[in-house]
């Protein structure tokens, strides 16, 4: 009896060993199922026994050792998988980064043109304003100039007159001109009878205040004394009373 239960006791205990060793760390709970704790007499004294307790075992080892192969595999591809998407999102994140500095560049490049064509379009402008105001400036008549005597003043009136549509000669004018003041544009009687009502005439051609104030030709100084003034307002009062300052040959 003892020499029929030695060898079936090695044989479960040596597919137990390798089950244990197939499996790695399986477990306490399988290894425990596999080796019984009590190995009563009843166990041992057979071998069909023993060959039907160890067959579970054998079965719960093979679907474990599945699991534990399928478990090692997913670990080792999980890394391997962590590292390639790890490499992946700096790739993308590198790719971006140099998208955004051509993006960048590119605005900033287009910025830059944008404003050099506006400032040559605002230079181009001002160069055409220049070139028009000169081109307008030469192309209109000059003003002239008079020269600041007898003579000026005539003409110079004769052209405020003509544009006011006053009738009157040079000759006319300075005829009545040397009558009355001698070519003093600052002339003023104090003896006549105008004089004596306090309202003495006054200027080159001896006007008096109110006839001024009521012939005066806007446009010209509103001063009784400034010469081109007084002309101009006593021809406008003579074209009224007389119908030309060509008409008077005497105090009027």
């Amino acid at each position: 009896m003892s020499a029929s239960r030695t060898p079936a006791f090695r044989l479960n205990l040596s597919r137990k060993v390798t089950i244990a060793a197939t499996m790695g760390a399986i477990g306490a709970g399988s290894l425990a199922f596999a080796v019984a704790p009590g190995h009563d007499s009843a166990a041992a004294a057979s071998p069909a026994h023993s060959t039907a307790a160890v067959a579970p075992a054998a079965w719960t080892g093979s679907e474990q050792a599945t699991a534990l192969h399928a478990s090692i595999a997913k670990q080792q591809i999980t890394p391997q998988s962590a590292v390639k998407a790890q490499a992946a999102a700096f790739t993308k994140a590198a790719n971006k980064a140099t998208d955004d500095k051509a993006a960048k560049a590119h605005a900033a490049a287009q910025a830059k043109a944008k404003a050099a064509a506006k400032a040559k379009a605002a230079k181009a402008a001002a160069a055409a304003k220049k070139a028009a105001a000169a081109k307008a400036a030469k192309s209109a008549p000059s003003k002239p100039v008079y020269a600041n005597n007898l003579n000026g003043w005539i003409n110079e009136s004769l052209a405020i007159m003509k544009k006011h549509h006053i009738p009157g000669s040079y000759n006319g004018i300075y005829r009545n001109v040397i009558r009355e003041s001698s070519g003093n544009p600052m002339a003023i009687n104090l003896w006549d009878i105008n004089a004596q009502k306090g309202i003495p005439s006054k200027g080159l051609l001896q006007v008096i205040p109110p006839t001024f104030a009521t012939y005066h030709v806007a446009g010209t100084p509103n001063n009784i004394y400034d010469p081109v003034s007084n002309i101009v307002a006593a021809c406008n009062y003579a074209a009224d009373k007389y119908g030309s300052m060509d008409n008077v040959d005497s105090a009027y």
